[in-house]
């Protein structure tokens, strides 16, 4: 299949381009930076240029990868966010319809499901997400941009008939937080495991397995997170010995994580839930923190990848 992957010199893309080519397709790279696996040099909010690549070549799939992103707001205006993000989306959905793609896999955030007081852990128990939470109040121009966006892919499903999946992808960034610092590093990826991150080649794998599964699914809309170990039954402990049941579930865990250093996390304030995508496209992610302990038991590198010095190419120029 002919596929127009954006975003292909990201980190995403420089995972997701070769697993597309692996899987036969013939892939074309577009990106504001050069990369590996980027052919054209362009921004999805250039209408005309998206025009072109579609009418040489014909693309019969779009995965929809690049966009800017919450570490972003610190780098650009909100205007750059809605051009990019939202006029972007929308040249692609036009250029797809227009050249009859026959389908749609677009990359969300699951960060447009945190308002300001589940950001905060307001309440008694945790916040239990998926594709059914809401009412969503994205508490950042990113949030507002890529729901915004949501909004487009559905509506061009609705009046087109284009097949569109939309992944609201958990925390798969390799640099440190840029927020958080304690725990720090490797630690604070490991604890999110639990409740909020997936591998990148992870991440890969669910856009595959959403390009395959487009046509049939028509419109879908899924959380992908590494599985948690936890229930809706968990969320009140979850607030208040986090730690102690992490303890139960995973025996080993304390001992483990004392080993290295690390500290397991006292409270969760919430738990993204991928039930849905392993209903319906038969997905889910390998890498678990059952994965995270083999690799501590075992003396083995962390199964994710941790670079607190990565820089996004598109910022490399800058």
């Amino acid at each position: 299949m002919r596929i127009c992957l954006t975003g292909s010199s990201g980190w995403l893309g420089r995972f997701l381009a070769p697993m597309l080519r692996a899987a036969g397709h013939e892939v074309t790279g577009l990106d504001i930076a050069p990369g590996a696996h980027t052919q054209v040099i362009g921004s999805v909010a250039d209408a005309a240029l998206v025009e072109r690549l579609f009418a040489e070549h014909r693309f019969e799939g779009v995965i929809h990868a690049g966009g800017l992103h919450k570490p972003d707001i610190a780098r650009y205006p909100a205007s750059a966010f809605v051009e990019v993000n939202v006029a972007g989306t929308l040249n692609l959905l036009d250029a797809a319809v227009r050249h009859g793609a026959s389908r749609f896999v677009f990359t969300s955030t699951t960060s447009l499901m945190i308002t300001r007081a589940i950001r905060a852990e307001q309440g008694d128990a945790a916040v239990w997400l998926d594709e059914t939470t809401g009412p969503l109040a994205p508490r950042n121009i990113y949030g507002v941009t890529k729901r915004a966006a949501e909004e487009l892919c559905r509506l061009w499903h609705d009046l087109h008939g284009l097949p569109v999946v939309c992944l609201r992808t958990a925390r798969f960034f390799p640099e440190d937080d840029d927020t958080l610092a304690v725990p720090s590093g490797e630690n604070l990826k490991a604890n999110e495991f639990l409740n909020r991150r997936l591998t990148v080649e992870d991440c890969a794998a669910a856009h595959i397995a959403a390009l395959d599964a487009a046509p049939r699914v028509g419109w879908g809309l899924y959380v992908v997170s590494a599985p948690p170990p936890f229930t809706p039954a968990d969320a009140e402990r979850l607030k208040t010995d986090a730690a102690g049941l992490i303890a139960e579930r995973f025996p080993e865990a304390p001992a483990l994580y004392a080993a290295r250093g690390w500290v397991l996390p006292e409270r969760i304030g919430r738990v993204y839930d991928p039930s849905a995508i392993a209903r319906d496209l038969g997905f889910r992610c390998e890498t678990d923190f059952a994965a995270v302990l083999r690799a501590l038991k075992e003396g083995r590198p962390m199964p994710f990848t941790h670079e607190p010095g990565y820089v996004p190419p598109k910022e490399l120029g800058r």
